[in-house]
């Protein structure tokens, strides 16, 4: 235990949000963990269980309570089908925090977040050097998805069909912008995220051209740190607010840019929600630069229908490639947006939405869960599959470069013909 008066603040912050919740079961109807397991544990309301009288249960046995609080997707059904409105993903986020206090992180966590995520210059040089020799232990899978899978039978890759890390990211392609506002009046900050960064670059530059098309200034600041979900993930707290503040530094000019825009829905959800209700061991000074940035923090497919102005068109070209629309959990369940992606990618007209079944269903990702639980990450992703390839779709869009990475090892795997992309590279594709 490294830090007492650490933990008893934590735990009094999870005391006062636990009795909130009458154990309705209302969560067990939403959650894909639960469809999937039938395990009470697994559920909102079992985990909440488990928190009662957690300092004592620690003592007890805390790998148990590790290995039940990290079984979770962190997707948010269960908040936003709460007819008590639990703050569930804040009552788990801080429940690893606990846990991340108590018993520390691992020497392979310790490393990632706090020898290379705070450290972002250093982070970028070590994933340049891995994209140079990553053919070495990867092998093409489909060339459709552009997905690869591990040769020798790694077993770091689990039989996994992953997207390669880019040759040139996206940040050191582009570098620094900070344009004057031209003739829409509006300058937004881009924060790309690092997965569209690392692996899907072109995401970033569908993203400024749709921007720059419609007059909109933008301010990229080079070297940008992760938003910090990872490391809050896992319970390290500390971490999360040194990247926290190093975005900061970086974005919380407010007064230089409108909206801070970005096309990764898991980075929009955790600035807006999770900076402002998660960085108590700031300043007051920097939360209130936090909630500002916050209250200016739009997905891009948000800004460009609800800001721009972009319009669906009355009808769609039927003979057009067809496209289905998965919607991320960070971005229906968290943020309330789902119509503006389908309205992108109406707007080419190359291309006719048809709705899968269970759209919002969540595809199994979760971020880390799918790197410590991936046999249950498939069989949650292997319904989400099922439902594209029953639409017939050729595409399958999603604004989630992390769902991206997840639907393409689940169709990449089955050996399936349909592309994934996210609604901005639809778009863009009509821009001169």
């Amino acid at each position: 235990m490294s830090d007492m008066p650490q933990l008893l603040v934590l735990l009094k912050e999870l005391d006062d949000q636990l009795v909130t919740c009458m154990r309705c079961g209302m969560c067990q109807a939403v959650c894909p963990l639960y469809a999937t397991t039938g395990r009470e544990t697994d559920v909102a309301r079992g985990k909440i269980a488990l928190l009662e009288g957690l300092a004592h249960k620690l003592i007890e046995d805390a790998q148990g309570v590790q290995d039940r609080l990290h079984s979770c997707l962190l997707c948010g059904a269960c908040a936003a089908s709460c007819p008590s409105g639990v703050k569930t993903l804040e009552i788990f986020l801080k429940a690893r925090a606990v846990l991340a206090t108590y018993s520390g992180l691992s020497p392979a966590k310790k490393l990632i977040f706090k020898g290379l995520l705070t450290r972002p210059k250093l982070f970028n040089k070590l994933l340049s050097l891995a994209a140079s020799f990553q053919g070495l232990a990867l092998k093409p899978a489909s060339e459709l998805l552009g997905s690869s899978c591990g040769r020798f039978g790694l077993p770091g890759l689990a039989g996994r069909h992953i997207i390669p890390l880019a040759q040139k990211p996206f940040l050191a392609t582009v570098g620094g912008v900070d344009a004057p506002k031209g003739k829409s009046g509006v300058k937004v900050a881009f924060y790309p995220g690092c997965v569209v960064d690392k692996i899907f670059p072109q995401v970033g530059l569908a993203s400024l051209k749709a921007l720059e098309h419609h007059g909109v200034a933008v301010y990229l600041p080079k070297d940008q740190a992760c938003c910090g979900i990872p490391a809050l993930s896992a319970g390290d707290r500390p971490t999360f607010e040194k990247l926290v503040a190093a975005n900061l530094e970086m974005f919380g000019a407010a007064g230089v840019f409108d909206y801070l825009v970005t096309p990764c829905a898991t980075c929009a959800s955790t600035i807006k929600k999770l900076w402002p209700t998660m960085t108590t061991g700031l300043s007051l000074a920097s939360r209130k630069r936090i909630g500002e940035l916050a209250a200016k923090t739009m997905d891009i497919t948000a800004f460009l229908v609800d800001k721009v102005g972009l319009v669906a068109p009355a009808t769609q070209n039927e003979s057009a490639t067809a496209v289905t629309c998965h919607d991320p959990c960070h971005l229906k369940k968290s943020l309330g947006v789902s119509e503006q992606p389908r309205t992108l990618l109406s707007l080419n007209p190359a291309y006719r939405l048809v709705e899968m079944a269970d759209a919002d269903a969540c595809c199994g990702c979760g971020g880390s869960f799918t790197l410590q639980h991936y046999e249950l990450s498939k069989q949650i992703g292997g319904r989400k599959r099922d439902n594209i390839l029953a639409s017939s779709a050729e595409i399958v869009a999603a604004a989630c470069p992390a769902c991206m990475l997840q639907l393409t090892d689940m169709l990449s795997q089955a050996g399936a013909r349909v592309a994934v992309k996210h609604p901005v590279e639809l778009y863009a594709e009509t821009l001169d």
